[in-house]
């Protein structure tokens, strides 16, 4: 690639928050992430307009993994490029663009066992409903090591960054080493204070990745996750922001591990606190969040934990009693 190519963020309403995604202003366009089912009309189409673009002209619809506030829109995007558009995500996240249930299955096998909320998964599908705009089958399937050609010499790098989801990527301009994330990069969390990731092994492996390989020069995220005095870092970092970023990332993974595993080694115990069976881990890191506040990432990073935890007692057993 000789030129570089302009990325534009988009912010779309949503309540009281703001949903992000990012315009690729290549010869083939792309939209990274597509917020929910009206971020399209109500974000994208005037965002693109106030700089000049179309969003009929847009060729690529890149997925940087499946959660609700970033594949919500997909479908009513794709129909608005008059379905000419490619939809990228990865095939371990697609179940995710494929059905709405998948959604509600996530969460009745993960944070829902812990929320005190019998009507939990209605709920979820209720939202599911209202703010997916379709269930549709990607155009292409990645599993990392892609390059994906947006026309005219600019090329963008598809990297496997499992740990929010199974199915996180990144996507790289290749050569101006601009890299999105999506939540990818958690630092201290979002509005619910605490990092949510299913892997934990795999969150801090890709941060590592990230920040030793990949070397962003600029990183985009889904969110302005917090920095360590409870500021947000916003959602476009340069360089030094953003190795501050992957490494606060790191270093919370690692207060957060180490107090888990001291839960899980002694014990879980079911109490009466909003953070059970996992309060010991609330208590050691201070944390005074609501646990219950979708989408609940400390229920779900900490059943993370306790699956890890229990695969490798597992292991263990069998490598002693085989």
């Amino acid at each position: 690639m000789t030129k570089p190519v302009a990325v534009q963020p988009i912010v779309s309403p949503w309540g009281r928050f703001g949903l992000y995604s990012f315009y690729i202003d290549a010869p083939e366009p792309a939209i990274v992430d597509t917020g929910i089912a009206s971020s399209p009309a109500e974000g994208m189409v005037p965002a693109l307009e106030a700089i000049g673009r179309r969003i009929e002209d847009v060729r690529w619809i890149l997925l940087t993994h499946g959660h609700i506030d970033h594949i919500g829109g997909a479908h009513a995007l794709w129909e608005l490029t008059g379905r000419r558009a490619q939809v990228v995500i990865h095939e371990a996240d697609a179940p995710l663009l494929r059905s709405r249930r998948a959604h509600v299955d996530e969460y009745l096998t993960g944070r829902g066992q812990y929320l005190k909320e019998p009507d939990g998964g209605a709920k979820l599908a209720a939202a599911a409903d209202a703010v997916i705009s379709g269930e549709m089958e990607p155009a292409l399937l990645v599993k990392g090591g892609e390059t994906i050609s947006l026309g005219g010499g600019v090329t963008v790098s598809v990297h496997s960054i499992p740990g929010h989801t199974a199915g996180s990527v990144a996507y790289v301009i290749d050569g101006q080493d601009d890299v999105f994330v999506g939540d990818a990069v958690q630092v201290h969390g979002a509005a619910n204070g605490f990092p949510g990731f299913v892997d934990p092994q795999g969150y801090r492996a890709s941060l590592e990745y990230l920040r030793d390989e990949v070397r962003p020069r600029h990183l985009y995220l889904g969110h302005p996750y917090r920095g360590a005095d409870g500021e947000p870092f916003g959602v476009e970092l340069d360089a030094a922001q953003a190795g501050r970023a992957l490494q606060e990332s790191i270093d919370v993974e690692t207060r957060v591990s180490s107090a888990a595993c001291r839960c899980l080694e002694a014990g879980l115990q079911e109490t009466e606190s909003a953070y059970s069976p996992f309060a010991p881990v609330a208590g050691e890191l201070g944390y005074a969040g609501d646990p219950g506040l979708e989408p609940s990432p400390f229920f779900t990073t900490l059943h993370g934990y306790r699956t890890l935890f229990n695969a490798t007692t597992k292991d263990e057993e069998t490598v002693t009693h085989g």
